[in-house]
Parts: structure tokens; C-alpha cells; sequence
């Protein structure tokens, strides 16, 4: 997610290109590591900015086109097989390469004697609607418009040298679109309002509900985390919050130093440079507990060597005895795990501020509240994502209101809100709302969603999945039917089944609960096939 991130998209990953970027997300580049294998000629589609002339929101309206990027492979294709329409999300087209060779679009075009397509989000890639990304420019980027796109994609797209590329649009080729986090609910959302079009949808990891703050990204590390780093953490944050409201500003000042950040003025930014390790719903520069993953090439160990450090019971007694530092402040406590957790913080996070200038938004710095920094209308994937998040999806990072946190309690909504308000001042024709307008998402129905053809396959330890359809805050059970289709991936992490294993000769090298989650996907899709022919 990015959500992506969010969010993005991930695997292997590193920060963004430049400074500005890193604040938007980190870039689902995990895939980047077999981009150099293989490689897809980019051809494009002429799209609508504007869709919904109808709609008064995008008032002055625009007959203006863009260039929108697509890919495909051939390599599956049967005269009379399906499409299998990838939705890149908030990346570029070339970050998805991966599922197309060798992930979820390879299983479904193999199975089905397929073409397997990625479209290029618009405002992501290559394909920008403008030179720049001011507020008013922005305006077209929402999901109603995206989910548009890939209506009209679907009709007027061709495929040179497929044969019968002039037949392969839909409604009379079987369509079937995959998309995962941000891209699994414009998958979902798509199949709401453009059903006739397509043959079926799997949105997986799909976030189909809307809210301001989303604490409850950090759930699934406190439930399947390893215990005992856990619980040192939460107990070190619970003694950093009563630090800091307490309002005494020498501990305060005390506990930023122990963690080589004394220099960071804004105790949210603080608060922020010692949760990266943890990840959060939008920004950090490295990978954590939503970049794991079954498959090894896909897969990041940072943060189980984050965990490792904090728990290291041979640490030198330089930095154990750190952990007795601060005692001072709460009636003679140890923060047990305190020595390792600091150094952790000193030795990788803070060197990602290169210039050592900590207070300031240079790359890999911690200040965020620069307004000059954050409303620089140049082109890039964070800027895109943030304007999503502040006009209609939130899920900004925000500690838990009650109980055990891994992040202090000094982080909630209104710090992203800052960054939306900075970034995106009002235009001449647009400006962004006081607080994201969910009910843009919500109209679709949240957690309840549902669509004929819609299937929704979500992970157990996913950090988005109370946004998505097996979401822990629904009212009901998230029941699975053959009317609509729905899979709890046990114990996987985001859209895990968009990936496999370079180099497995079936799916029965997998391990068990990805091969079934696979087959399950395979029948579901066979079975739309089968349907969507016989209706035409």
C-alpha cells in the first residue's frame, strides 16, 4: 500500500531516488532485481484525462488525451485465450515486470492460453498527464478517473503482431484484470461500476475502505512478531511517551540524543526516524515488516535483523548500559532493549542523512515541516501517492488511542495532514479537502464489497488487511461463496501470491499454502472464462 506505498508496492528494496520521493513511499523496486532479465517493449494508449464530464468535481473540463504506458507478453497466448490486464498502481510499469514473467500473470496466461498485459497508472511511469503535478493538475488523479482508465483501455487497446489482436478487446475477449494493495481496489472498484466489461477481477491486498488515521498497520507485527523484541519495544515507547508529556524538556531532549537524533527539533519527526525500522502506512526508507516474503529473491530480512539487534543478549556492556540511562525519568525503571534499540537507530538510520544536517530535509534527513520542500510541483510517484492519500484514502500513520504501541502516541493523523497541506496549497481550479474525503472510496462498499466476478484474496499478517474485505473490524465474517469468491491466504503478508519462484518448473514446488492459493486462483478465473464465452 504504498499502501504502498504506500500503499506499493516490494522486495529487496531501497529508498526512493531523491529525498522528496523517499517521503512519498518506498519504491516497489524488489522486482527491479530481475527487471535486467527481461524486458518488455512500452507501447501506448492515448487515454482521456478526463472521463466524467458529467461529474462537477473536474470542472473546467478537458477533451485533452495523455499517453498512458502498457506492456504485454505473448508468450502464453492461444488464438481465443483470455487477457489478463495487470493494474500497475503506484509504480512504474517496468517495476512490474516481474509479475508478468515470472508471477501471477505468467500462473493465469499459462493456465489459460493468455496474454498477460501491465497498464501503467496514470501520474506514475511514464505516464503523466502534464508537465508538472500542481494542485490543479492533479485533479484528474483520482480513482473514479483510474478505474476509467482501464474501462476504456480494455475496449481500444491493441496488442501489434498477436494474432487477432483486432478481436482481443472486451466485452468480446474475457478480460480479467489483477491488481495488488492501492491496484487491488481499483481492481475491486473497477469491477463495481464496469462489470459488463469484464470477465472477472482478483484484488488482492485490496484496501476497499477509507479513514483519516490507520493504527492498525502495525497490528499484525504485534501479534506475529518475534515476542520478546515486541514487547521491548512497546515497553520503551510506553517510556518515551510518559517523557514526553511529561514537558520536561531536558528528558526529552535527553532521549533524542541517546538515539543520535539531539538535533531533530520536532518531536514527531523524532518520533518518526525511530519507527522506521517498523515500517508505517506511508513513509520509510527501508525495508520492514511488509517487505517479507515467501519467496527468497522477493524477500527482505531487515527487519527480523532489526529484532535480532534489539534482543541481542551478548551486546557489549557499553551499550547495555544505556538501558539504565534514562531511569531517572521513570522512578529508577530500566527500557530494557533501550542500548541495543539507540545504536540500531545510530548506526542505520541515522546515516541516511548524509549531509548530517538532521533538522533539515536534505536526502535522508528528518525534518518534514518545510513547506517550501513539500510543495515542489515536479513529477514524481510520492507526490502522486501523497495527493491520493490526502484527497480520498488517509490511512495516515497513527499510533494506537489505547493499548500496546510500537510507535509513540506523538504520531498521529494531523502530522501527515501537515505534509498534505504544505504540499498541495489551492489552486485556480482544485484544492484538497480539510481531511481526505473518504467517502470517494467508501461509496464502492468498504469492507462489505462485493461485485459478480470479484474475488478477494488477502494475507492473515498483511499490515493493510483490516483495510481490506477479512478485515478484523468487519461486523460479519468475510464469507466466501461461488457467487463471490474471497481466500485468507494463513500467515502471508501482502499480495504474496502475486509472486513465484524464479525458475520452478510447476506449482507444485511451491510451498503449500502459496501452490493452493494459486490453484484456487486458476480454477476461479478457468471458471469465468468458461462463463464469459458461453454468454457471447
Amino acid at each position: 500500500m504504498r499502501f504502498l506505498a504506500t500503499f506499493a508496492v516490494l522486495s529487496g528494496l531501497s529508498a526512493l531516488g531523491d529525498a522528496r520521493e523517499r517521503r512519498g513511499r518506498v519504491a516497489d523496486v524488489l522486482g527491479k532485481r530481475q527487471e535486467a532479465q527481461v524486458t518488455y517493449q512500452a507501447h501506448t494508449i492515448e487515454q482521456p484525462v478526463d472521463h466524467l464530464h458529467h461529474e462537477a468535481r473536474y470542472k473546467p473540463h478537458t477533451h485533452a488525451t495523455f499517453s498512458q504506458r502498457y506492456f504485454f507478453d505473448a508468450t502464453y497466448y492461444k488464438p481465443g485465450g483470455p487477457v489478463f490486464l495487470y493494474i500497475g498502481g503506484e509504480t512504474s510499469g517496468e517495476s512490474r515486470f516481474s509479475n508478468l514473467r515470472n508471477g501471477i500473470g505468467k500462473i493465469l496466461a499459462e493456465a489459460t492460453g493468455g496474454l498477460g498485459v501491465i497498464l501503467e497508472n496514470r501520474y506514475y511511469g511514464k505516464s503523466w498527464p502534464a508537465n508538472d503535478s500542481s494542485t490543479d493538475n492533479l485533479r484528474f488523479l483520482t480513482t473514479d478517473q483510474t478505474i476509467a482508465d482501464n474501462a476504456f483501455f480494455a475496449k481500444h487497446a491493441t496488442f501489434p503482431g498477436v494474432n487477432g489482436n483486432e478481436s482481443l478487446n472486451a466485452p468480446h475477449t474475457p478480460w480479467i484484470m489483477y491488481g495488488g494493495s492501492l491496484a487491488g481496489g481499483q481492481v475491486a472498484f473497477t469491477m463495481k461500476t464496469y462489470n459488463d466489461l469484464f470477465a472477472g477481477g482478483i484484488a488482492a491486498s485490496a484496501p476497499t475502505i477509507a479513514g483519516w488515521e490507520y493504527p492498525n498497520w502495525y497490528n499484525p507485527v504485534l501479534k506475529y512478531g518475534p515476542s520478546d523484541c515486541i514487547s521491548r519495544l512497546v515497553g520503551i515507547i510506553d517510556k518515551i511517551d510518559e517523557v514526553i508529556d511529561s514537558g520536561n524538556k531536558a528528558a526529552i531532549q535527553e532521549v533524542k540524543e541517546v538515539f543520535g537524533l539531539g538535533g531533530v527539533s520536532d518531536i514527531r519527526d523524532f518520533a518518526q526516524a525511530i519507527s522506521y525500522p517498523l515500517g508505517g502506512p506511508f513513509d520509510y526508507p527501508n525495508p520492514t515488516w511488509q517487505e517479507l516474503n515467501w519467496n527468497p529473491p522477493d524477500d527482505s530480512e531487515d527487519f527480523y535483523q532489526f529484532c535480532s539487534n534489539i534482543t541481542n543478549p551478548i551486546a557489549p556492556a557499553n551499550i547495555t548500559a544505556v538501558d539504565t540511562k534514562l531511569s531517572k525519568y521513570t522512578q529508577g525503571e530500566p527500557w530494557t532493549g533501550l542500548g541495543n534499540y539507540a545504536a540500531y537507530i545510530k548506526r542505520v538510520i541515522v546515516p541516511l542523512c548524509t549531509s548530517g544536517r538532521l533538522d533539515t530535509t536534505d536526502e535522508g534527513c528528518f525534518n518534514t515541516q518545510n513547506a517550501t520542500y513539500w510543495a515542489n510541483p515536479a513529477n514524481d510517484a510520492g507526490r502522486s501517492y501523497l495527493y491520493t492519500s490526502c484527497i480520498e484514502v488517509g490511512a495516515f500513520i497513527a499510533a494506537p488511542r489505547h493499548g500496546p504501541s510500537l510507535i509513540s502516541r506523538a504520531l498521529n493523523g494531523s502530522y501527515m495532514q501537515s505534509w498534505c497541506n504544505y504540499s498541495f496549497p489551492p489552486g485556480k481550479y482544485s484544492s484538497i479537502p480539510a481531511r481526505p474525503d473518504t467517502k470517494t472510496i467508501n461509496k464502492y462498499g468498504g469492507l462489505d464489497i462485493s461485485a459478480p466476478r470479484l474475488a478477494l484474496i488477502d494475507g492473515e499478517a498483511d499490515v493493510w488487511v483490516d483495510l481490506t474485505f477479512h478485515s478484523h473490524e468487519k461486523k460479519g465474517i468475510a464469507v466466501s461463496s461461488e457467487e463471490h469468491p474471497s481466500y485468507l491466504i494463513a500467515g502471508a503478508g501482502h499480495h504474496w501470491d502475486s509472486t513465484t519462484r524464479t525458475g520452478i518448473k510447476s506449482l507444485g514446488e511451491e510451498p503449500d499454502y502459496i501452490r493452493e492459493a494459486h490453484e484456487w486462483e486458476i480454477r476461479t478465473v478457468k471458471k469465468w472464462v468458461k462463463a464469459w464465452k458461453s454468454g457471447y
